[in-house]
C-alpha cells in the first residue's frame, strides 16, 4: 500500500437538506374504501398502509405458458422477490377469430390473476389494446385491421371493438379488485403512444366504464411522451441491450446510459424503431407528465432482450444486476422488469403470431420462442440472472421502506459524458443524516477498470460526515454493490459496512441477525457505533481484528462465509447479530416461512449450468401445501443437492421419495438431498449425453432477403424443406419427459424443431445453447417418431449481427454435442 501522504483524497458527495416534502394528495388516485392497506402516491413515493413502499414487478405472460405451470412459475417470481405479476392481455391470442374471445386453458386470465392472490403477489394487468410485446400487429386481431378504421386514435369504428374488448377482461376480472379484496393494484393503458394523450384518456375512461377499477392507472413514458395530466402514472425503462436497433449499428448509447447513476428517467431509444424519427433526439428531461409531481417508477427493465433475425444481443447476468442496481441508486421506487419470465408464443389458429416482417413491423421474431434471456427462462430454467435480482431484491424486501423515502444525490465529480470509463460511477439514496451508497463499476460490451485506492466521503444535512473505509480499497472490474450508511438494525447503529445488506433474520435464539453479502476482492470492514453497544464478539474460528476508538468499534480481517459471524449485545439489551456471506453463497440465499417459521435458506447443488445460462437450482416456498401446514419445494438438477438452513428446525425436514443427511456449515444447518428413483441413473443424472444422428448436410444458404427498414429478414419457409441441414434425436427409454430439457450445442443461423410435421420449438443462433422441453411436445409421438432438428446456414451477406460468432460457425448448419438435462423437485415437508 502506498504512503498515506500519497493516496488520493476521498471521493465526495454532499448530501443536501430536502428544500420541500413530497407532495401528497395531489394527483387524482385513490384506493377502494375501508381498504385496510391504502394505496397512495406522492411527488417521491409510493405508500401502501400508510408506510413507504417499494413494489418490484415482474413481466410473466400467460398467454405463453402451460395453464398447468402457472403456480409454480409463480412461486419461483416470489421467491425471487418480486411482489407484483405483470402481464399483458395480449388481445390477439385471446380473439383471433372475430367474435370468439377465448378464456380457456392457457388463455384463462381470471385463473392466472387469482393464483396470484393466492400467493399474495399483486397483479398488474396490461390491458392495451395495443400492446407490442413482439405479438403480431403488436396485439391486434387481424380481423380488426381488416376494417375501415384508424387504430389506436378516438375513431368511433375503433373504439367499439375496443369498448367489446374491456368489457369481455373486466368480466373476467370481477371481483378481483381492491375493493372485493383483489390483486389488481394497477391497470395499464395501451402501451408506448408517445403523441396521443387524449386517447388514452378515452381509454382510460372506456375502461372504467367497463368495471375495471385498481388504485393505480399507468401509461409507459419513454419516447418523449405527453401524457393526459396527472390521469395516468407515467412508468419508465431502460435495456441493457436491444434487438430492434440496426444490425452494424452498435451497442446503443442509449442503452450505455443506463449503467450511469443520473436523474435522467427517460429513455429515447425504447421502442424507437416504431416512432416517427421526428420525434428522436428529442430533449429527453423534457415531457408534460412533469418529473416534480410523480415518483420515478419502472416498468421495464431489462431483465434480458429477445433477439431477432437482424439483430441478436447476449445479455449475461452482470448487464441485468448491475443495471438494476443502478437504477435503484438513481432514485428509482419501484423495480419492474421485463420480462422476468420467458415464454412460448402460442401457434395460432389462423397464423404465426409473432412479430414479423410479413404484418409490416420492423423486426423479425422467432415464430415460437419468447425466452427473452430472462431470469427464468422459456421453460422456467432458472438463470445467474434471477439470483442477481433476486439478491437486490432481499434487501428491497427488508429495507425498502427506507429507501423509498430517501432521495438520490450525485457525487461532486461524474463522468463527463457517455463515454467516460475512466470516473468512478457511485451515488447516495439518504435521508438527513444515514443512507445506502450505490457502486457500479460494469457494463457490457467494454469493460471498466479496477479503481485502486478508493475510500468515499459523504456530508449529512443533519449529522457528521462519514469517511470510508477506514482503509481505501480497490474497487474491482466488474464489481457493483450497495454499502449501508448508519443503518440502525435491533438498537444496534452500523455506520458502514463494505458489504451488501440482503435481510435480516431471527436465529434460534430470536436474536435479530442483519445478512450482509461481500464483494469479491472488496476486504470486509464494519463499523459500529461505539454508543450503540456493549460487547462485540466474532465467531469461533474466525480471525478478525477489532479497533476500539470514542465513537465506534472497527471490525476488520473477517472472511465472509457461513461462520462469518459478529455477535453484538446494544446498549439497549438487544443481541444482534451480522453476517457477513461471500459472494457466491449470498447469490444462493432465499428467504420465506418454511416449517412454521421465516428461514433464510441456501441452496447447492452439483451441476453445470452451461456457462452461466443452463438450469440452476432454486427454492419455492408454498405456503398453501399440504392443507396450509406448507412445504418447500426445491428445484436442482438431478444429482448431489443440498440446502442450509438458518434457523434449522427443531426436527429434520421429511424428503418425499429422498433421503436427509444432516451436518453443520458455520451458524447453518446444511441437510443433503438424495433420491431413491431414475435420477440415480446414470444416463440421466445432472445431464446426460445424447445423440443427434444426421439425416441429411445442409444445402447452399439461402440468398438474404430484406424487408422492412432495409432489415434483412428471416428465412421463408419452404427453405427448412430443402435446404436445411436435418438430424434425428431418439428419446431414450426410462427417460423422464417431465422436467427434462434437450440441449443442444449447434452451429448455423435459424433452427427449428419438429416432432412429425408439428413445429415445436426454435432459435435464431446468437452462441446460446438451445433448450426444448421434453414435457412440451406430443409424448406419444415423441416416443415413437423422436425429434427432428432442421439447421439451416446463414449466407455471408446477410446483414446480421450476432456477438461473439464467426463468420464459419455461422455458414457451418452443424448440431454438435446434445445433452438431457434433467431436473428434479424436493419436496420438503416439516419433520
Amino acid at each position: 500500500m502506498p504512503p498515506l501522504e500519497a493516496l488520493p483524497p476521498p471521493l465526495l458527495l454532499k448530501v443536501s437538506a430536502s428544500a420541500e416534502p413530497p407532495l401528497t394528495g395531489h394527483l387524482p388516485f385513490s384506493d377502494a374504501p375501508g381498504v385496510p392497506d391504502p394505496i397512495e402516491v406522492t411527488s417521491r413515493y409510493l405508500t401502501r398502509g400508510g408506510r413507504p413502499w417499494f413494489p418490484v414487478s415482474g413481466e410473466f405472460h400467460y398467454t405463453r405458458y402451460p395453464a398447468g405451470e402457472w403456480e409454480e412459475e409463480l412461486l419461483k417470481m416470489k421467491a425471487g422477490g418480486v411482489t407484483a405479476v405483470a402481464s399483458y392481455v395480449i388481445w390477439i391470442h385471446h380473439e383471433e377469430a372475430e367474435g370468439r374471445i377465448r378464456f380457456d386453458g392457457d388463455r384463462d386470465l381470471r385463473r392466472f390473476a387469482e393464483l396470484c392472490a393466492r400467493h399474495g403477489l399483486d397483479f398488474v394487468p396490461r390491458i392495451g389494446p395495443w400492446c407490442h410485446a413482439e405479438v403480431r400487429n403488436g396485439g391486434l386481431p387481424d380481423w380488426l385491421l381488416a376494417r375501415a378504421l384508424s387504430p389506436r386514435t378516438d375513431d368511433p369504428a375503433y373504439l367499439a371493438p375496443v369498448r367489446t374488448w374491456y368489457e369481455a377482461i373486466a368480466a373476467q376480472l370481477t371481483g378481483l379488485d381492491r375493493a372485493h379484496g383483489g390483486p389488481i393494484v394497477a391497470i395499464q393503458i395501451e402501451n408506448e403512444l408517445y403523441d396521443r394523450p387524449d386517447h388514452l384518456l378515452t381509454l382510460k375512461r372506456l375502461a372504467r366504464a367497463a368495471g375495471l377499477s385498481a388504485p393505480l392507472w399507468t401509461s409507459t413514458a419513454w419516447g418523449g411522451v405527453r401524457l393526459p395530466p396527472d390521469e395516468l402514472l407515467p412508468l419508465y425503462g431502460g435495456y441493457p441491450e436491444t434487438f430492434w436497433t440496426e444490425a452494424d449499428g452498435g451497442w446503443p448509447d442509449t442503452c450505455r446510459t443506463h449503467y450511469f447513476f443520473t436523474h435522467q428517467r427517460d429513455d429515447e431509444g425504447i421502442g424507437a424503431d416504431l416512432r416517427p424519427t421526428s420525434v428522436r433526439g428529442a430533449d429527453p428531461t423534457a415531457s408534460t407528465a412533469s418529473t416534480a409531481r410523480f415518483p420515478w417508477a419502472t416498468c421495464e427493465l431489462g431483465g434480458g432482450m429477445a433477439v431477432s433475425y437482424h439483430r441478436r444481443p447476449r445479455v449475461d447476468a452482470a448487464d441485468v444486476g448491475a443495471l438494476g442496481l443502478t437504477k435503484i441508486g438513481c432514485g428509482s421506487v419501484w423495480q419492474g422488469y421485463y420480462m422476468f419470465h420467458g415464454g412460448t408464443n402460442p401457434a395460432g389458429e389462423l397464423t404465426t403470431l409473432q412479430e414479423s416482417h410479413t404484418t409490416g413491423y420492423p423486426n423479425d421474431l422467432p415464430v415460437r420462442t419468447y425466452d427473452f434471456q430472462a431470469p427464468l427462462g422459456e421453460y422456467g430454467q432458472y438463470r445467474p440472472s434471477y439470483d442477481e435480482l433476486r439478491l437486490q431484491h432481499l434487501l428491497l424486501a427488508d429495507f425498502g421502506e427506507l429507501l423509498a423515502p430517501m432521495e438520490s444525490f450525485l457525487p461532486v465529480r461524474r463522468p463527463t459524458g457517455r463515454d467516460d470509463r475512466d470516473t468512478l460511477r457511485w451515488a447516495v439514496r439518504a435521508a438527513a443524516d444515514s443512507g445506502f451508497l450505490f457502486v457500479n463499476n460494469h457494463q457490457p460490451h467494454e469493460g471498466l477498470p479496477d479503481h485502486p485506492d478508493t475510500s468515499f466521503t459523504v456530508e449529512f444535512p443533519a449529522g457528521p460526515a462519514l469517511t470510508f473505509p477506514s482503509t481505501p480499497v480497490t474497487v474491482p472490474t466488474g464489481a457493483y454493490f450497495c454499502w449501508p450508511l448508519r443503518l440502525e438494525v435491533g438498537g444496534l447503529r452500523l455506520d458502514w459496512a463494505t458489504a451488501q445488506p440482503v435481510c435480516t433474520v431471527a436465529d434460534e435464539d430470536g436474536r435479530t441477525v442483519l445478512v450482509l453479502a461481500a464483494t469479491d476482492g472488496i476486504p470486509v470492514e464494519l463499523a459500529l457505533g461505539a454508543d450503540t453497544l456493549t460487547s462485540v464478539q466474532v465467531f469461533a474460528g474466525q480471525h478478525a481484528t477489532l479497533d476500539r476508538s470514542d465513537d465506534r468499534v472497527l471490525i476488520t480481517g473477517l472472511r465472509p462465509g457461513t461462520d462469518a459471524l459478529v455477535e453484538v449485545d446494544t446498549a439497549a439489551g438487544e443481541r444482534v447479530g451480522l453476517l457477513v456471506l461471500d459472494a457466491r453463497t449470498a447469490r444462493t440465499a432465499y428467504k420465506g416461512v418454511a416449517w412454521g417459521a421465516e428461514r433464510l435458506v441456501l441452496v447447492d447443488c452439483d451441476c453445470d449450468c452451461d456457462s452461466g445460462f443452463g438450469a440452476g437450482a432454486g427454492v419455492v416456498f408454498d405456503g398453501h401445501a399440504r392443507g396450509g401446514q406448507g412445504e418447500v419445494r426445491v428445484h436442482s438438477p438431478a444429482g448431489e443437492t443440498s440446502i442450509a438452513v438458518l434457523p434449522a428446525p427443531r426436527r429434520p425436514p421429511v424428503v418425499t421419495g429422498g433421503s436427509v443427511r444432516e451436518s453443520a456449515d458455520g451458524v447453518f444447518t446444511r441437510y443433503h438431498l438424495t433420491g431413491d428413483g431414475w435420477d440415480r441413473d446414470p444416463r440421466f443424472g445432472g445431464a446426460g449425453g445424447g445423440e443427434a444422428v444426421v439425416i441429411r448436410a445442409a444445402g447452399p444458404a439461402p440468398e438474404p432477403v430484406t424487408g422492412v427498414q432495409g432489415r434483412a429478414s428471416a428465412p421463408a419457409d419452404e427453405h427448412y424443406d430443402t435446404t436445411a441441414a436435418e438430424y434425428a434425436i431418439a428419446v431414450p427409454d426410462g427417460l423422464p419427459l417431465t422436467g427434462t430439457l434437450l440441449r443442444v450445442h449447434w452451429t448455423g443461423d435459424v433452427a427449428r424443431a419438429y416432432v412429425g410435421d408439428r413445429l415445436v420449438a426454435d432459435q435464431f443462433h446468437s452462441g446460446r445453447a438451445w433448450d426444448i422441453a421434453l414435457d412440451r411436445l406430443p409424448a406419444f409421438a415423441l416416443r415413437g417418431e423422436g425429434l427432428r432438428l432442421r439447421v439451416l446456414p446463414r449466407s455471408a451477406d446477410a446483414r446480421v449481427y450476432v456477438a461473439d460468432v464467426s463468420a464459419a460457425e455461422a455458414a457451418a448448419a452443424t448440431v454438435g454435442r446434445v445433452e438431457w438435462v434433467t431436473t428434479r423437485t424436493w419436496v420438503m415437508g416439516e419433520g
